[in-house]
């Protein structure tokens, strides 16, 4: 994740499944994409394409078989 980068510029479904993972990495230290898929109600395309976005700006980090959080500056309530 590039310095100053502004996490206003996430989409709400980006926010959405942001949070998705950061509640089940708090939980288990990785959030799994079949659980993410069932939590989210999205369906798996969609997933996929949010977590490449927040992948490609550092915001999650592929970890393991599933995904974790990548360092950020903000806060999220889940």
């Amino acid at each position: 994740m590039s310095e100053g980068h502004d996490v206003q510029a996430l989409s709400d479904v980006d926010i959405h499944v942001y949070e998705a993972v950061a509640s089940q990495a708090v939980e288990k230290g990785h959030a799994e994409l079949d659980t993410l898929i069932r939590s989210s109600g999205l369906a798996e395309e969609d997933l996929r394409r949010s977590l490449a976005r927040l992948v490609e700006h550092g915001y999650v980090v592929p970890k393991g078989d599933g995904y974790g959080l990548g360092p950020h500056t903000f806060e999220v309530e889940y």
